[in-house]
């Protein structure tokens, strides 16, 4: 990767005036922002570049040890489990089964990032040759190469995430070329995906139309979102508070439900913010979770600063039955979910009670856990005083 430069990071454009007059005062606004836009942008796709590399180097290493190693046999798919505690064992990093499992797909489908190695990198492929790796599957298709540099700048891994679960391997080459051309963002490469656009475009007489119709509100990949990327946090050690993109309202109303709620005295003990779990290939984010003594179970907390949808609701009782499923101790009672739904209006508050069934079970939880219109009567007053502040 080449070594950022002034030249190229003002722009080309100079600071000083025609005529060697002095540069106006926009003038120097205009160059400070631009050389920050630029080593900003830059730093980004270095640091996208850097975990792309490693997750492709993790699945070559697995995929080369799954094929020479001696104990393959034994441990078959159990393999990527015991790999994955080893990781976690060592303290520096923490990858889930499904994690390996994504790595190594990617390997398998993008043979040809070999060639973005350095040889420093490519020494460490013990035994894997070129004609190797080409025999593996997932080579690009000799009518449309793109060069392995020129994905590795355009994309990052969660692009790449999305692009390996398509079996198709031409789908999936069309997607790599519209989303590099559109310099979408990953959400808007899930969209176009899930609207079926490559189907919709084998079938349009217009492909053209058709192609700048996808393209004219398609939501373009940015700097500042690159490394709010899940992925990214874990490869930088940065926690989901650090850089998400809450609003100042939305984390100080955060802030405060957490200390009412502690305030309580009905048993809260404040576990986590903005917890990161992995559902399938999704990542979600709770912005509240608490362990409830008396209880005996978790209680996790969402704060839409919109009105209620059922959307909404679905999304946490998602995570409530993750929370059930995977976090549950011996002893525990089944997690419950709180969220809160606000706007300028009213306020709501509704529990998810996921998979309780039991009237009486469910009139325990009702009897230690404040009353919903006593959380909503509270969300609605600190809604009213921040719009006091503000005007």
């Amino acid at each position: 990767m080449t070594e950022p430069t002034v030249s190229a990071a003002l722009g080309g454009a100079p600071l000083a005036s025609p005529a060697g007059a002095k540069p106006d005062f926009s003038a120097l606004v205009a160059a400070i922002a631009g050389v920050h836009r630029s080593f900003a942008e830059q730093a980004a796709r270095a640091v996208n570049v850097s975990l792309t590399l490693r997750n492709w180097l993790v699945g070559a290493y697995i995929q080369e040890y799954e094929q020479q190693g001696a104990d393959r046999a034994q441990y078959g798919e159990a393999l990527l489990d015991r790999l994955s505690q080893a990781l976690a064992a060592t303290g520096a990093l923490s990858y889930h089964p499904r994690e390996l499992r994504r790595c190594r797909s990617f390997y398998v489908a993008y043979p040809q990032i070999r060639g973005a190695l350095s040889p420093e990198l490519v020494s460490t492929l013990i035994g894997m040759t070129k004609s190797a790796t080409a025999q593996m599957g997932g080579a690009p298709s000799p009518e449309l190469p793109l060069a392995p540099n020129r994905l590795l700048q355009a994309l990052s891994f969660s692009h790449f995430a999305e692009l390996i679960a398509l079996d198709d391997p031409l789908k999936r080459r069309f997607y790599e070329i519209e989303c590099m051309q559109g310099h979408w963002s990953v959400r808007e490469l899930k969209r176009q995906i899930h609207s079926l656009y490559f189907e919709r475009s084998g079938l349009s007489a217009d492909k053209a139309q058709l192609s700048a119709l996808a393209h004219q509100q398609a939501e373009q990949a940015l700097p500042v979102l690159a490394v709010r990327d899940p992925y990214v946090f874990e490869f930088l050690g940065l926690t989901p508070q650090e850089v998400m993109s809450e609003s100042h309202l939305e984390a100080q109303l955060i802030g405060q439900i957490e200390a009412f709620l502690l305030e309580l005295g009905h048993g809260f003990c404040f576990e986590a913010r903005q917890k990161r779990i992995l559902i399938g290939d999704e990542f979600y984010f709770i912005d509240l979770v608490f362990y409830h003594r008396i209880l005996k179970c978790h209680v996790l907390v969402e704060l839409k600063l919109a009105e209620f949808s059922h959307q909404n609701i679905g999304q946490l009782n998602t995570c409530v039955s993750w929370y059930k499923k995977n976090m549950m101790q011996e002893g525990d009672n089944p997690p419950v979910g709180l969220l809160l739904c606000s706007h300028k209006k009213h306020a709501l508050a509704e529990f998810a009670l996921a998979g309780m069934d039991n009237k009486l079970f469910v009139s325990k939880y009702q009897l230690a856990l404040p009353k919903p219109d006593e959380v909503a009567h509270f969300l609605s007053e600190k809604l009213r005083e921040a719009d006091d502040a503000q005007g």
